[in-house]
């Protein structure tokens, strides 16, 4: 989907809130909306990866239209918050790429056994293609999901003890439980 199909918040528009606010109160709540705004445009964009230096000029960051842009520190400062939720990984020791995911591995474990209880896999093989690229699971959140933040889903699910991943030939696939 395109970004610019995206339904900006008020505050987007509202040339303080791209300036850390000093009210202890207000930036506050300056950083939940940035934190919300960020997972709700990531996911309009289906994305699961971000790029520090990238983003710095994308729209997520730079409102053109009232010429205002969130300074580095801010960024940082954001994602930082967005780590201690369980929301970033990052991919280097340099926090320039992470993955930045909307919802965090132990959500996506639920969505995807809620699914597979729904379809009557419980006890059935699926490959990770099925789960990610299937026609069975077009219309899920989870279709199109990267390996990487799949594995970490159903690595939750094992550790409940909800599935059990399987390593096929030349194919992985997860078994529910």
């Amino acid at each position: 989907m395109a970004a610019s199909s995206f339904e900006w918040p008020w505050e987007y528009n509202f040339p303080p809130f791209f300036t850390l606010q000093p009210n202890l109160d207000t930036r506050e709540k300056q950083l939940q909306s940035w934190c919300s705004l960020i997972l709700s445009y990531q996911k309009h964009i289906k994305s699961h990866t971000l790029d520090v230096v990238e983003m710095q000029t994308s729209s997520l960051f730079y409102n053109k239209s009232i010429e205002r842009k969130l300074s580095l520190e801010s960024i940082y400062l954001i994602l930082d918050r967005l780590e201690k939720k369980g929301h970033i990984e990052w991919l280097d020791k340099s926090k320039k790429q992470c993955y930045l995911m909307w919802r965090t591995p132990q959500e996506w474990g639920n969505t995807i056994y809620k699914w597979a209880k729904e379809a009557g896999l419980v006890n059935t093989v699926c490959t990770f293609y099925e789960l990610t690229d299937g026609d069975d699971t077009a219309g899920q959140e989870f279709h199109g999901l990267e390996p990487d933040l799949l594995v970490k889903a159903l690595k939750v699910l094992e550790s409940q003890g909800k599935a059990e991943i399987i390593e096929m030939d030349e194919s992985r696939g997860v078994k529910f439980f």
